[in-house]
């Protein structure tokens, strides 16, 4: 089944991709697999996913040992960074997509420090800034004009590596509606000299792709309806 499911995502992919004039390898698939055991992470590995996105600090350090042979894995979080979680944070994550004051980015990069890179890794922290796009009261991340004095603050960091901006737009069943803010988030990115973008779930990758995402982060479409808690 998860087989079935990876191969049709694939295939949405690669055709979004095509219709963008873009390459299958521009675009980073990153299997989200928050509330899912670490069964279904291994199980993903074997098919040859690397990238895992995980939304709560305490969940995935209570998986991690059941995957400490999964060789070249990748671990994101995705979730809202608090900063007294940053320190755990900075040890089991390998990419933080949610980075969005510059209060936190000096606590993360100081949490960072002694952390020993994995084997085979860049070093230091891979990071990403959420901006906020939206005017929804529950959306976390920085203003969009805040971002320039953010992204030199993260610059001013050795221990952290930016890569670009994250965003999520407001959910709607129209694909469509979340176009205007991935536009927005790709402006943002090119004025402030930036390579990847983080946009687009399952119901909305094809748009992201077209505007320019670098990463899509898909949970969904592979693993099927999460628990609620």
């Amino acid at each position: 089944m998860l087989k079935q499911k990876l191969d049709q995502v694939e295939s949405r992919i690669a055709r979004a991709a095509a219709r963008a004039g873009r390459q299958r390898s521009d675009i980073l698939l990153v299997a989200v697999s928050k509330k899912f055991p670490a069964a279904a992470i291994r199980d993903a590995y074997a098919l040859g996913l690397r990238d895992f996105g995980e939304n709560y600090v305490q969940e995935f350090d209570a998986k991690r040992n059941e995957l400490a042979d999964c060789a070249g894995a990748r671990y994101h979080f995705i979730g809202h960074l608090q900063s007294n979680k940053s320190k755990k944070a900075a040890e089991i994550f390998d990419v933080i997509h949610t980075l969005d004051s510059a209060k936190i980015a000096a606590r993360l990069n100081h949490d960072r420090e002694g952390v020993a890179d994995r084997a085979g890794a860049a070093p230091g922290t891979q990071v990403l800034i959420e901006v906020k796009l939206s005017t929804e009261p529950a959306k976390a991340g920085a203003a969009p004009g805040a971002v320039p004095a953010l992204v030199e603050a993260i610059r001013g960091c050795p221990h952290l590596r930016l890569l670009g901006l994250m965003t999520m737009p407001p959910w709607s069943d129209d694909a469509e509606k979340s176009r205007p803010y991935f536009a927005r988030l790709r402006e943002l990115a090119g004025q402030t000299g930036l390579e990847h973008l983080s946009m687009g779930m399952s119901h909305d990758l094809e748009v992201a792709i077209e505007e320019g995402a670098t990463i899509v982060r898909v949970g969904t479409a592979l693993f099927g309806p999460r628990r609620k808690d």
